[in-house]
């Protein structure tokens, strides 16, 4: 019985746009995986962590993607360009974030509060 072909780059997509509300998760696994609802209860550190499913899923070599999500599809993933361009600005916005974290961290740290 052929299952549908679940497609990498979307996967990526949702991961990276709506990953901490576990987007990416209910497309994957669907509306009984437990990892999806813990994404929406926890959106502040969800949205790091969709971050990090959108980079972890789009360097997933396909063959290995395939195996795990298509097996039974009947149809090979073939990822191009879209999902490079997706991948480079996802590093960039995650990496911008992390760093604006660190650097607000370092800022209250320092200076003793929010407004000193």
């Amino acid at each position: 019985m052929a299952t549908s072909h679940k497609n990498k780059t979307l996967s990526t997509l949702l991961a990276a746009l709506f990953g901490g509300l576990g987007a990416h998760r209910f497309y994957l696994y669907g509306k009984k995986d437990f990892w999806a609802w813990v994404h929406v209860f926890t959106l502040p550190l969800s949205i790091f962590a969709g971050l990090i499913g959108a980079l972890v899923i789009g360097l997933t070599p396909d063959e290995k993607w395939d195996a795990q999500f298509n097996a039974r599809s009947g149809r090979s993933s073939d990822s191009g360009w879209a999902l490079i361009v997706l991948l480079v600005v996802t590093f960039a916005f995650g990496s911008t974030a992390v760093i604006a974290t660190i650097a607000r961290g370092f800022d209250l740290y320092l200076t003793g509060g929010a407004f000193g």
